[in-house]
């Protein structure tokens, strides 16, 4: 491996950095591209930018999105290099998504006698937060002309030199609620004195699971947590209010629009049942990641063509705000393998390094066609 990657990722590993905070993450990704003579687009991102590598053959604009934020997790790795800024750690693999990102733009620019057209890097900000692309969406001249971007991420279920692929839904399209519902407070002792929204809340959370057992196919992956249940202040005052908050996470456009509406309809139904009234307050997320028929198969065909194993990727009800710029042009996501361990966002987790030049490599096949 080289030696200049290796030592980046190990510096992007110990100066993590949280949505909307990558600020010197940003600055040393910048000194590194203008260190390779790349040339940045001044699209004006607060954080994050786009760089772009512009072929000697004609042809066309491709993107490649690389997220840079990390984790508010304290590290538990053990690794040597272990994060220097307590209780932030890079536990979703977004260090060797950069350092990958950037080793690919090396490859490209030693290769720029073969690249047809352009592709145009977006070191994005912010993708913990599930509303970072849309800062890059923002810029109009970020994505201008392009006309197909590639996404990837870190997948510690696979060993290095294993990439898992697949064709349509691969995350899940990622909505949040927080339903408040209100009563009438009274004493404790005298509870027909008032309205309990308490077994209102109560019967919500085993309600909205008929949702996924009665409402939606079977075949279909999707689910609702509830994740967050508060109600009251002392131990003898019956509360005025009660709230919930959750995620509903699906795969299918239809299911998504139907799990709000029969969230609404259970959740004030249900406070209705019990003399109380509940607010539904509904906050989408990115949609689903659903990948290009014909980008996939090139994908897969481009990893075996490289001498590496291909894999079913594996679906998750997890999400990604790539899905945004998909909504946009089409688009494929794939997983490369950084070696059997822990699960992401765990204090544990950890990169093999042996996969950044195994990444960067098949990255760069992939954009150089």
């Amino acid at each position: 491996m080289r030696e200049d990657l290796l030592e980046l990722f190990y510096w992007f590993h110990r100066h993590p950095e949280l949505s909307y905070e990558e600020f010197g993450t940003t600055e040393k990704i910048r000194e590194v591209l203008n260190g390779m003579g790349v040339g940045l687009l001044p699209v004006g991102l607060e954080t994050g930018l786009v760089a772009e590598v512009r072929g000697a053959l004609p042809g066309p604009v491709q993107a490649l999105r690389c997220d840079i934020d990390a984790l508010p997790i304290a590290e538990q790795s053990g690794l040597s290099y272990a994060s220097e800024t307590p209780g932030k750690m890079h536990a979703c693999g977004h260090d060797f998504h950069i350092t990958a990102g950037l080793g690919a733009i090396g490859l490209l620019l030693e290769n720029r006698e073969r690249l047809c057209g352009s592709v145009r890097v977006f070191f994005q900000p912010a993708e913990e937060s599930s509303l970072g692309a849309l800062k890059v969406l923002e810029k109009e001249e970020a994505m201008a002309g392009v006309e197909r971007i590639w996404g990837f991420h870190a997948d510690p279920t696979n060993p290095v030199g294993t990439f898992g692929i697949r064709e349509g839904s691969v995350t899940a399209a990622v909505d949040r609620f927080v339903i408040t519902v209100t009563g009438r407070g009274c004493h404790g002792a005298h509870p027909d004195d008032g309205v309990d929204p308490i077994p209102a809340a109560a019967a919500m959370v085993q309600a909205f699971q008929t949702i996924v057992t009665r409402n939606i196919n079977p075949f279909h992956p999707a689910l609702i947590s509830v994740t967050r249940l508060e109600a009251g202040n002392t131990w003898n005052v019956i509360p005025q209010t009660a709230q919930l908050e959750g995620t509903v996470r699906t795969m299918e456009k239809a299911d998504r629009e139907l799990f709000e509406r029969r969230v609404r309809e259970i959740a004030e139904r249900t406070a209705a049942a019990y003399g109380a009234a509940a607010s539904v307050e509904w906050i989408p997320g990115p949609p689903a990641v659903c990948n290009d028929r014909g980008m996939a198969e090139f994908a897969e065909k481009k990893a075996k063509e490289q001498g590496f194993l291909v894999v079913p990727e594996e679906q998750s009800l997890g999400g990604d705000d790539f899905s945004f710029y998909m909504e946009k042009v089409p688009g494929c996501y794939v997983k490369v393998g950084t070696g059997v361990g822990p699960t992401i966002h765990q204090p544990d987790f950890k990169v093999d390094p042996r996969a950044i030049e195994v990444g960067s490599r098949y990255l760069a096949g992939v954009l150089l066609g």
